[in-house]
C-alpha cells in the first residue's frame, strides 16, 4: 500500500497554511530555543500527501512576506502545487505554540481567513478531483468558511470528500456557534477524522465513539476516532474496528493528527476509495482492509511524533516501518 502519483485524478485540500512559533522553553523548562516552522492542519495533510507521492494542490492563503515564502517554499518542497490569495491583512499567519513536558501542544493564533469563492473556480472547472479534504480552523472561520463549506457542497458525489474537525477553542471558543457548521460538514464528508479530544470539546460527557456512530448515521460512510498512542477507532455502519497505535519517543505532538489524515487519504486511495464511486468503495471494503488502512496512517503519525515539527514520513519512510513490522 505505498504511496504513488496521482493518476487517479487531482488530490485538493482547502485551508489554512501558518508558521508555528514555537516556544524558547518548554513547561519542563528546557531550553529549545526560538524556530519558526511552517504548518497549520490543512498545510500539513498537503504534505504528508505529497511526500506519499500524491502530488496534491493545496487551496489557501498566504501573504507576500518572508513567512509566506517560507511556507510556500516547505510546500512545494514536498510537491504540493499551491494555490494562494493574500489575506487582507497582508501578512502571513502564525501559532503561537506552547510545549507541555510531555510534548503536547497547544496554540494561540494571529489568523486571517477571507479565502474567496473566485480562488476555487480554476480549481474546480479543470475537473477530476479524485478527493478533496478539509478541515480544522478554516471550515469554522468566517468569512472564508463560506467558501469551504460551498466546495465539499459541490464535490459531494463526484469525490472523496474528507474533512477532519479539528477543534480549536483559541480561535473558536464558543462550542454551540460552531457545531451546528461542523455537523453539517459532517454531513457532507465521506470520510470523517477527529480526536477524541476534538469530540470531548464537541460533546462534553459523551463516549468519543458513540459520537462516531451518530455522526456515521448523518451522512459519512466512515468515521475514524484517533486516541494518540492508544490507537484508533473505525466506525461504519455496524462495523466498528479498533487499529493500535504505534510505539513511539514523542517529541512533540505537532502535526500528528494531520498526518494521520494524509496517511489515511493517501491509503485509502491506494486500495481504490476516490471520485465518484468513493462512497460505494468505502462500503465495500473489508474489515481487514479498514485495519490496513488504519494501521498505515499510526506508523505514519509515529513517525511524525518522533522528529520535531510537522515533519511526516515520506513513502519510503513508511514503507521501511510497514517492512519491518511484518518482518
Amino acid at each position: 500500500m505505498s504511496g504513488h502519483g496521482p493518476s487517479v485524478g487531482a488530490v485538493t485540500v482547502i485551508g489554512e497554511t501558518l508558521i508555528d512559533v514555537l516556544p524558547a522553553s518548554r513547561g519542563d523548562g528546557a531550553d529549545l530555543g526560538v524556530r519558526e516552522l511552517p504548518g497549520g492542519s490543512p498545510a500539513n495533510v498537503a504534505v504528508t500527501l505529497g511526500r506519499l507521492g500524491r502530488g496534491p494542490v493545496l487551496v489557501t492563503t498566504l501573504a507576500d512576506d518572508a513567512r509566506g515564502a517560507a511556507a510556500r517554499d516547505w510546500l512545494e518542497a514536498s510537491d504540493v502545487t499551491v494555490v494562494a490569495q493574500p489575506p487582507a491583512t497582508g501578512r502571513t499567519s502564525a501559532a503561537a505554540v506552547r510545549l507541555a513536558a510531555d510534548g503536547s501542544a497547544t496554540y494561540d493564533f494571529d489568523l486571517t481567513w477571507d479565502l474567496s469563492p473566485e480562488i476555487l473556480t480554476g480549481v474546480t472547472a479543470a475537473g477530476g478531483i479524485a478527493v478533496l479534504h478539509a478541515g480544522s480552523i478554516a471550515t469554522v472561520l468566517d468569512p472564508g468558511a463560506d467558501t469551504v463549506e460551498a466546495a465539499l457542497h459541490g464535490a459531494r458525489g463526484r469525490s472523496l470528500v474528507t474533512f477532519d474537525p479539528n477543534a480549536r477553542p483559541a480561535v473558536t471558543p464558543h462550542v454551540a456557534r460552531v457545531l451546528p457548521r461542523v455537523e453539517r460538514l459532517v454531513g457532507l464528508s465521506d470520510v470523517v477524522k477527529a480526536s477524541d479530544e476534538d469530540l470531548a470539546w464537541y460533546h462534553p460527557g459523551v463516549n468519543p465513539v458513540e459520537v462516531a456512530r451518530a455522526w456515521a448515521g448523518s451522512g459519512p460512510v466512515l468515521v475514524v476516532v484517533t486516541r494518540g498512542a492508544d490507537g484508533s477507532v473505525f466506525v461504519r455502519g455496524d462495523d466498528v474496528v479498533t487499529v493500535p497505535g504505534r510505539p513511539a519517543t514523542v517529541v512533540d505532538t505537532i502535526g500528528a493528527g494531520d498526518t494521520f489524515m494524509g496517511a489515511l487519504i493517501d491509503a485509502l486511495v491506494g486500495v481504490g476509495v476516490h471520485g465518484p464511486t468513493a462512497r460505494g468503495a468505502l462500503a465495500a471494503l473489508s474489515r481487514e482492509d479498514l485495519r490496513r488502512v488504519g494501521s498505515r496512517a499510526a506508523s505514519a503519525a509515529a513517525i511524525t511524533v518522533s522528529r520535531p515539527g510537522a515533519d511526516p514520513p515520506t513513502s519510503a519512510e513508511l514503507d521501511a516501518v510497514a517492512r519491518a513490522a511484518t518482518g
